[in-house]
C-alpha cells in the first residue's frame, strides 16, 4: 500500500473521473478516499486505514473480499473464450450453465433467464419484456406500470422512471410515460395510529386505488424491492406483500420482484420472494450474483411469461452486446457455488441473522437512536433530536442540519462504513461475517454515535437546547 501516492491519485480523480451521484465541485475540495485492497469483510485505503465494510461494497460482496477461487474461475475462462455473444443463434458454456443453476435455485415458478449487465438493465428489459407479453396477448393499451415513490429501480432511463426518488425524476424529464409511483410501506413515515398489520395492509390498498384510478385495463405491473434498499431499509409490515400478491391476482396484473440488493442470501433465503410469500412473475437480479466480481445482472423470467414470448411472440427486439456475458457468468458459479458449499444462507437465516437482529436492536438503547430494526443482514437505525412514548412520537432533527452525514462523517473516519438516508443509518455487511465480527462491528456503531451525540450536543441541535 505504500506504492500508492494518495496525493496524485486524487489529483486524476478530480481531473478525469466523473463519479456515479456526486457532487464533483466538494468533491474535488475534499478529495476522494482510495480503497487499494479487500479481504473478508476489511477494506484498506492508500494511507493504510483499515475499515470494516458494514455494505458490502454496495450491497454486493456477498461472500467478501478476497476469493481466489473466483478469480481463478475468472482467469480460467478469459483464456478459454473472453467474450463471445449471444446473438445470431450462438451460446456459451457459462452462460448456459448458469441460467440452468438459477432455475434450480429459484422459486419453482422460474425457469427461463435473460442476462444483462447490471440490475439498471435488467429492469429496462422488465419494462420491454411485460409491454411485450400484453401486446402479445392482444391488450395494446395495457402498458402501465406501478411502482413506489422512494423505491430505486436503477438509474438508466426506464430504471431511473420506475424508481420514485424525487432528486431523480427532477432531472431529465423523468418518469418516461406509462409509470406511475404509490406511496411506500414505510410504518414510520404513514403508520401513525395504526398497529404495524393495520398499516400493512393500508398500504398494500394504494395499489388497488392507483389500479383502478389507472383502469384495469390499462394496467401491465406492479414493480417493488421486498425490502427498499437505497430508500432506506424500508422493511414492510408482515401483511403487506401477501395483500399486494393478493391484489395482483385480483386483476391479473403481473408482478416483478426488484431483488437486485435482496436476493442470493442477503435475507436468509436465495430470493426475498420466498421469505414474504409472494409468487412473482419476474424477478430482476444483479449484484450478489457475482458478488460484485464481476458486473452481471438478469431477469428471471416465470412460466407465465416465458410461455407467451417462446410460443406465440415470435422475435423479442431486445438485447445488450454482454448479455450473458462468459467470464461474468463464470463469476457467478463458482460464487453461488460457494454460498452452497459454505451454506452462507442457513447461517444468515439461523445463526448470524438473528444475532445480528439482536445485538442491532439494543443499539434502540442510544439516546441518539428513536428505532431501529432489520431482517436478515439489512439494517436501520434513525437518528431523533428526543425519544416519545412511541416512535411517532420521537422528534427528527431538521434536515437542514442533515445530521445522518454528521455521523457518517465519523464511521468512515473510524473505520466504519456505515451509509446515510437522511438521517437513516443502514448496513448491509456481507454474509460471511462471524459473530465475534458482528460484535465488533457494532461497538465501532456505538462509539460513533456516541462521537456524533457530543458533536451534535455541542452545537446546539438537542431538543431543548438553546439552539435547537
Amino acid at each position: 500500500m505504500s506504492d500508492y501516492d494518495t496525493a496524485e491519485i486524487r489529483k486524476l480523480d478530480a481531473a478525469h473521473y466523473i463519479h456515479p451521484f456526486t457532487d464533483h465541485k466538494a468533491l474535488g475540495e475534499k478529495g476522494a478516499r482510495v480503497m487499494v485492497r479487500g479481504d473478508g469483510i476489511y477494506l484498506w485505503d492508500s494511507e493504510g486505514h483499515k475499515i470494516i465494510d458494514g455494505m458490502s461494497g454496495l450491497w454486493c460482496v456477498n461472500v467478501g473480499y478476497g476469493r481466489t477461487s473466483i478469480s481463478k474461475a475468472v482467469y480460467e475462462q478469459m483464456e478459454t473464450l473472453p467474450f463471445y455473444n449471444s446473438f445470431f443463434n450462438t451460446t456459451n458454456v457459462p452462460a448456459v450453465r448458469l441460467a440452468a443453476k438459477l432455475a434450480e435455485i429459484s422459486p419453482p415458478q422460474f425457469n427461463h433467464v435473460y442476462f444483462t449487465g447490471s440490475g439498471s438493465e435488467g429492469n429496462d428489459t422488465n419494462v420491454r419484456m411485460v409491454r411485450r407479453y400484453w401486446d402479445v396477448l392482444g391488450y395494446k393499451d395495457r402498458h402501465t406500470i406501478i411502482s413506489r415513490h422512494n423505491a430505486y429501480h436503477g438509474s438508466t432511463m426506464a430504471g431511473a422512471s420506475l424508481g420514485g426518488m424525487s432528486g431523480m425524476h427532477e432531472q431529465g424529464g423523468l418518469p418516461i410515460p406509462g409509470i406511475v409511483h404509490i406511496g411506500q410501506p414505510s410504518y414510520l413515515e404513514s403508520g401513525e395510529g395504526m398497529t404495524e398489520d393495520e398499516f400493512g395492509i393500508e398500504a398494500a390498498s394504494w395499489l388497488e386505488k392507483k389500479i383502478l384510478e389507472v383502469g384495469p385495463d390499462k394496467v401491465a405491473a406492479f414493480i417493488g424491492e421486498p425490502i427498499q434498499g437505497a430508500g432506506g431499509v424500508i422493511i414492510p409490515p408482515a401483511t403487506y406483500w401477501p395483500e399486494i400478491q393478493r391484489i395482483c391476482d385480483k386483476y391479473g396484473i403481473l408482478l416483478i420482484a426488484d431483488e437486485v440488493i435482496c436476493g442470493f442470501g442477503r435475507l436468509g433465503r436465495w430470493f426475498a420472494s420466498e421469505l414474504f410469500g409472494i409468487r412473482p412473475d419476474l424477478i430482476t437480479f444483479a449484484k450478489g450474483v457475482t458478488s460484485g466480481y464481476v458486473p452481471l445482472g438478469g431477469v428471471l423470467v416465470g412460466d407465465r411469461v416465458a410461455k407467451v414470448l417462446i410460443e406465440q411472440g415470435g422475435e423479442f427486439n431486445h438485447g445488450f452486446t454482454y448479455s450473458g456475458h462468459p467470464v461474468a457468468c463464470a463469476a457467478a458459479l463458482e460464487n453461488i457455488r460457494i454460498i452452497e458449499d459454505e451454506k452462507l444462507i442457513e447461517r444468515v437465516a439461523d445463526d448470524t441473522g438473528p444475532y445480528l437482529k439482536q445485538g442491532f436492536a439494543a443499539l434502540a438503547d442510544h439516546p441518539l437512536v428513536g428505532y431501529a430494526d432489520s431482517c436478515g443482514f439489512v439494517a436501520g437505525l434513525n437518528l431523533v433530536r428526543s425519544k416519545g412514548a412511541t416512535v411517532h412520537d420521537n422528534v427528527a432533527f431538521d434536515e437542514s442540519l442533515a445530521v445522518g452525514m454528521v455521523c457518517r462523517g465519523y464511521m468512515f473516519n473510524n473505520g466504519m462504513i456505515m451509509r446515510a438516508v437522511g438521517d437513516r443509518m443502514i448496513i448491509a455487511p456481507p454474509l460471511v461475517m462471524t459473530k465475534a465480527q458482528i460484535d465488533e462491528m457494532l461497538a465501532l456503531i456505538r462509539h460513533c454515535l456516541d462521537l456524533t451525540y457530543a458533536d451534535v450536543k455541542q452545537r446546539g441541535w438537542l431538543q431543548g437546547d438553546d439552539n435547537g
